[in-house]
C-alpha cells in the first residue's frame, strides 16, 4: 500500500483544528497541499473495508439469499483495482480540485447508503465506483458549477454509461435523500475530527500498510521456504 502519494500525506502533521480548517477554508490556489480531508476519510473507509474482510471471512459461505441477490451488486467489479483509496480519492482531487465540503457530503452519502442497505459492504471490489459515484453527486449537491458525467468517468476509470448506471442506482439505493443540512454536515465533520484527535483516522492508515508489509514479508517468507524444502527433498 505504500506510495509516493501516501507517504508525502503522512508527513503532514494533522490536528482536529488543522481538519476544521481545511474543511472551511481550503484554497487550492494557496494551498500547494491536499486536503487534509482526503487523508482522513480514506483512513476511515480502509478500516472499515478490513473490519468488513473478516466479518466476511468468519461468515463464508453463510450469507442468506436476499445479501446475494442484492441489487447494490452493481458497484462491484471483476477484479479490484491495483490503488488505494487514499491514492484514488487524491486522483479525484487532481482532475477535479473538488473543495473538502464535497468529501465530507460524499461520506455522507456513503453512509446512508450502507444504511439504507445492510446487506452491503465496502470491499476492495466495490469502493472505487461507489467512491466516484457518490464524489460526482456530492459535487453536484455542492458545486454551482461542475464537469460532465463523461469527465468524471474519466477520472474514475470507466465508461460513462457505467457511471451514469452506475449514478441512478445509488439515487433509487439511497431513496433519493441527497439533503444535507447544516447540523448534519457539522455531525460529520466533528466525527471526522475526533478520528484525528484519537489518531483512529490518521494512523489507521500507517497500521494497516505495515499490518500488509509483514503480511508481504510473510508469505515471500514461506515461498522461499517451500523452495527449499523442494529443493532438499
Amino acid at each position: 500500500m505504500a506510495t509516493s502519494s501516501s507517504s508525502s500525506s503522512s508527513s503532514i502533521a494533522i490536528s482536529p483544528r488543522k481538519l476544521r480548517s481545511d474543511l472551511y477554508s481550503y484554497s487550492y490556489k494557496n494551498d500547494g497541499n491536499n486536503p487534509l480531508v482526503i487523508t482522513v476519510l480514506a483512513s476511515l473507509i480502509e478500516r472499515t473495508m478490513v473490519r468488513n474482510e473478516r466479518i466476511d471471512a468468519k461468515n463464508c459461505g453463510r450469507r442468506t439469499l436476499r445479501q446475494r441477490d442484492f441489487r447494490s451488486k452493481v458497484f462491484d467489479c471483476r477484479e479490484a483495482p491495483d490503488m488505494t483509496v487514499q491514492c484514488y480519492l487524491e486522483r479525484i482531487f487532481r482532475y477535479t480540485k473538488a473543495v473538502p465540503s464535497v468529501y465530507v457530503v460524499a461520506y455522507v452519502y456513503i453512509d446512508r447508503f450502507c444504511e439504507a442497505n445492510p446487506g452491503f459492504r465496502i470491499t476492495a471490489r466495490n469502493v472505487h465506483r461507489l467512491l466516484i459515484t457518490t464524489m460526482m453527486v456530492a459535487s453536484k449537491y455542492v458545486e454551482d458549477m461542475n464537469y460532465r458525467n463523461s469527465y468524471f468517468a474519466r477520472v474514475g476509470g470507466l465508461a460513462t454509461k457505467e457511471l451514469n448506471k452506475l449514478e441512478v442506482e445509488l439515487l433509487f439505493l439511497m431513496g433519493f435523500k441527497l439533503h444535507v443540512n447544516v447540523s448534519v454536515f457539522e455531525s460529520y465533520c466533528s466525527h471526522l475530527e475526533r478520528e484525528v484527535s484519537i489518531g483512529g483516522g490518521y494512523h489507521i492508515e500507517r497500521t494497516i500498510r505495515c499490518a500488509e508489509e509483514i503480511k508481504s514479508r510473510q508469505s515471500e517468507a514461506q515461498r522461499i521456504y517451500n523452495q527449499i524444502a523442494r529443493i532438499l527433498l
